[in-house]
């Protein structure tokens, strides 16, 4: 009797582990079961690498590019795409006397919390500064939040210079390091255990000078100290005094300046993409070199920048749909519910009117697609500003074969230059954003708070800065019988007027965007 149950028991055993082995198996030899995904693509597509979208447009563009370009028109749209922005009828400018125009006596200390990403804190900061001036405050180095997306715990020293921050405002408003002693007890730990008659936590978006005034000013008389937390957005743009908004464009173009080794690792970075290409440590090494030996490299010493805002936070909460199956769509609809409690943009429009209206962000193939139909080819150095791109490596194959001469931070920096911002979103960051003004041209796969920060200070430089057309590339991308001569035709003509010509502000745009006439004197 022992002898079928110990049988019995090893069947068992084998069943459990071949049904393991049956799962285990798409992962460690995800080649053989392509053609089971496609049959079964709930239970296997979230290991298929996703396939290009435009195929058609992308093979035409692969084609264009390996016949060597010796037309004159050629030749003249590279020119022009590599040409400087002309000087434009209002130049940077941030009026300054010289005369110090602190209050006699602060009228207490000002506190903020600041959440989101860098680019957003960065807007907080000038905000801060701004609402302290007008409270007649003394401003305490605002604390930045973890971001709960990147779990990022830098702090502002961690990432701008306090000394040229403090000394650039020295005559503007009152700054200090920390918290004065008498107010230990104000920390974040402590207005998050209760109500605080000292935070304020009602300040409207965009909310005027009067409104601080009256609702901020009272607090510091009674306290002495005034925490405002929330504060993105928390200031308006528009019936600002004009020293007010003078004093925001001196805070983002001159006061805030990034820590010496990330401009050292900048610097570094930029020398790299200035010089002849790299040939080593990468795939496509011997397709480079065929590249540049057969062409040589156009725009010598030139390189774009390109901000791939292509992460799994934007890809959730644009919903749209990214190529990806089932699988795909699940695991973003939960993302979306346990990121976004279900409140996601625009989630009432099927994907064909998100696309045909320009709120889907670029895909990698889709940003490859249109810098090749405006001119750019393989012999571009192009730098990829990025953090984790959605889908991995597999979803930005199609933009390297494009332009295999792509370069990132892990490309170009050595471990030992990196060590100091490894896992560290917000310094990451900010070396790109450093690079990202230190380029020939700029480009954003789509709209958001690094692009804003990014496209206000190059208009503000005065240096070239390409915005795609999002509405008309997504109406491009759904017509799927589009040759590419016609694609190529309606993207030159579509962005003959988006490549960083001068925009005046509007009411209610952002003075970080739109810089001018604000920050900005007549040429």
């Amino acid at each position: 009797m022992r002898q079928p149950s110990l049988s019995q028991s090893d069947s068992h055993r084998g069943g459990a582990m071949a049904a393991a082995l049956v799962l285990l198996l798409p992962l460690l030899l995800p080649s053989i079961f392509t053609p089971l995904s496609h049959a079964f693509p709930s239970l296997l597509s979230e290991w298929n690498a996703p396939k290009p979208r435009h195929s058609h447009l992308l093979k035409s563009a692969l084609q264009r590019q390996s016949v060597s370009k010796t037309s004159s028109d050629s030749d003249r749209q590279l020119a022009d795409l590599w040409m400087p922005l002309p000087q434009q009828p209002l130049k940077r400018c941030i009026r300054s006397d010289g005369i110090s125009t602190l209050p006699e006596k602060s009228q207490g200390y000002i506190q903020v919390f600041l959440d989101g990403g860098l680019n957003q804190q960065r807007m907080g900061i000038c905000d801060a500064v701004a609402v302290a001036k007008i409270l007649n405050a003394t401003l305490i180095i605002p604390y930045l939040e973890v971001n709960p997306v990147w779990k990022d715990s830098s702090t502002f020293t961690d990432i701008y210079d306090v000394d040229h921050f403090i000394n650039v405002l020295k005559d503007d408003v009152s700054i200090v390091r920390e918290l004065p002693a008498e107010y230990f007890w104000s920390t974040r730990e402590y207005y998050a255990t209760a109500i605080r008659a000292t935070r304020i936590k009602t300040a409207p978006v965009h909310a005027s000078t009067n409104w601080y005034l009256e609702n901020v000013s009272p607090v510091l008389e009674s306290y002495g100290i005034a925490a405002i937390a929330p504060f993105s957005h928390r200031l308006a743009f528009d019936n600002m005094p004009e020293e007010i908004q003078r004093l925001r464009c001196k805070v983002n173009f001159q006061a805030l300046v990034f820590v010496p080794h990330i401009r050292a690792l900048g610097d570094s970075l930029v020398s790299h993409l200035r010089n002849s290409p790299s040939s080593s440590g990468t795939d496509g090494t011997n397709y480079i070199q065929k590249v540049t030996d057969a062409k040589g490299w156009q725009g010598t010493g030139k390189f774009v920048v390109l901000h791939l805002r292509f992460d799994k936070d934007m890809a959730a909460h644009s919903a749209c749909d990214f190529g990806g199956g089932k699988a795909e769509k699940l695991a973003l609809a939960k993302y979306r519910q346990v990121i976004w409690q279900g409140r996601v943009l625009n989630s009432q429009f099927t994907d064909e009117e998100l696309r045909s209206r320009g709120r889907c962000p670029l895909t990698p193939e889709e940003i490859g697609l249109l810098l090749a139909a405006l001119g750019f080819d393989n012999s571009t150095r192009l730098y990829l500003a990025s953090h984790k791109v959605y889908g991995g490596e597999a979803r930005i194959s199609t933009l390297w074969s494009l332009f295999p001469l792509m370069e990132d931070k892990k490309s170009l920096a050595s471990s030992e230059e990196r060590a100091q911002i490894k896992g560290k979103a917000s310094l990451l960051a900010a070396v790109d954003y450093y690079v990202s003004m230190h380029s020939d041209i700029f480009i954003s796969a789509s709209p958001g708070n690094m692009h804003n920060a990014v496209v206000g200070h190059r208009t503000y430089e005065n240096k070239k800065t390409i915005r795609p057309n999002m509405a008309l590339l997504g109406q491009l991308f759904l017509n799927k019988s589009l040759s590419w001569p016609e694609f190529e035709e309606a993207v030159v003509g579509g962005h003959k007027n988006r490549q960083g010509q001068l925009r005046l502000r509007k009411p209610t745009q952002s003075i970080y965007t739109y810089p001018a006439p604000d920050c900005m004197c007549n040429a």
